[in-house]
């Protein structure tokens, strides 16, 4: 491989050097870019708090950030490094919720026990999801992330999915119907199962804003084929001793 070899030269095979001429592939790549991420396009927010799940936002962001014109940004209280609820990884949030009025989507991800509650009870984070609520195409979550959604008064009398272990406190605590599913479609609100079907979900929205085919294409772009190693990941098939383990593993990876 030589030096002047580039990422866009190894995708570029026969098919692809095809679909890039008839989008105009002689642009310039700069250029292209600033048209993608012009006024007009679809601006996607994701809110970050500390103790969030990694995949929550990252999974969806990877496939929004694919969808022509859309601009995904990480949001928080305030600009910079949030950190995961391990602490090992920090994503950089470049707006903070002062910056940030209006958005077409907002998605607010899910986070480990001490992420999950401190969001549930930050009343200027749920201020600012209910504001940005009252003016979005669709407002979403991953994970415990729909807690942080009940909590902010968005899902009463509706239908919605969360981390399977959350469900019974969902129920309970907030107006809302659990339904067992990897996402769950409720007006405006789609609501994602826990972490990974933060994935199902973000295609399933692709295809309401884009339509099936782009969506399908952004799946086939991420490769996302998931073949696991182990049939395990469907709480109502684990036995109590799984379940058991399952969430002392999550606890003691928390900090």
């Amino acid at each position: 491989m030589t030096n002047s070899t580039t990422r866009r030269t190894l995708l570029r095979g026969t098919v692809a050097t095809a679909a890039f001429a008839a989008a105009g592939g002689a642009t310039q790549s700069g250029v292209a870019h600033a048209e993608r991420r012009g006024s007009g396009g679809l601006d996607v927010g994701i809110l970050l708090y500390d103790g969030y799940s990694l995949l929550d936002p990252t999974g969806p962001a990877e496939v929004l950030s694919r969808l022509p014109g859309a601009k995904v940004t990480m949001i928080a209280e305030r600009r910079g490094p949030v950190r995961t609820d391990t602490g090992d990884v920090a994503v950089v949030a470049e707006r903070s919720i002062t910056e940030a009025d209006r958005l077409d989507v907002l998605l607010v991800p899910g986070g480990g026990n001490r992420g999950t509650i401190e969001a549930m009870e930050n009343q200027a984070l749920l201020s600012w999801i209910r504001r940005i609520d009252r003016h979005s195409r669709w407002t979403t979550s991953v994970c415990t992330g729909t807690l942080v959604l009940a909590a902010a008064g968005l899902l009463n009398g509706r239908q919605a999915t969360t981390y399977w272990a959350s469900a019974d406190y969902l129920q309970s605590e907030f107006d809302v119907t659990y339904l067992p599913q990897r996402y769950v479609h409720s007006g405006k609100i789609v609501t994602a199962a826990g972490v990974s079907a933060g994935l199902d979900m973000a295609l399933y929205l692709a295809s309401l804003i884009a339509g099936d085919t782009t969506a399908k294409a952004i799946q086939l772009a991420i490769e996302y084929d998931p073949q696991p190693p182990f049939n395990s990941g469907n709480a109502a098939d684990a036995d109590p001793q799984l379940k058991e383990l399952s969430l002392r593993l999550l606890a003691e990876s928390q900090v």
